[in-house]
């Protein structure tokens, strides 16, 4: 097993960790964090195909908007 020396300290000598931390408080946005975090992969093709995060955002909206048109009756029958 190698020795490994402790790293060296680069924090410059003018930033006082403790004046910068002197009010912070662990995992005071994890909650908050935790409830927003939703994130989807996208295949690589159908990511090509939206240039933008609202443009996947409309395209989805889109599909809900029109999984809630009925079909007509022998359409939605079962397929055998």
């Amino acid at each position: 097993m190698k020795n490994n020396p402790e790293p060296e300290d680069d924090l410059r000598p003018e930033y006082d960790l403790g004046l910068l931390l002197k009010d912070a408080t662990r995992g005071k946005y994890a909650a908050r964090y935790e409830a927003g975090t939703n994130v989807a992969l996208l295949e690589p093709d159908v990511a090509a195909a939206f240039p933008t995060d609202q443009a996947v955002n409309d395209a989805l909206r889109l599909v809900l908007r029109l999984s809630r048109i009925p079909l007509p009756a022998e359409e939605n029958a079962p397929i055998p």
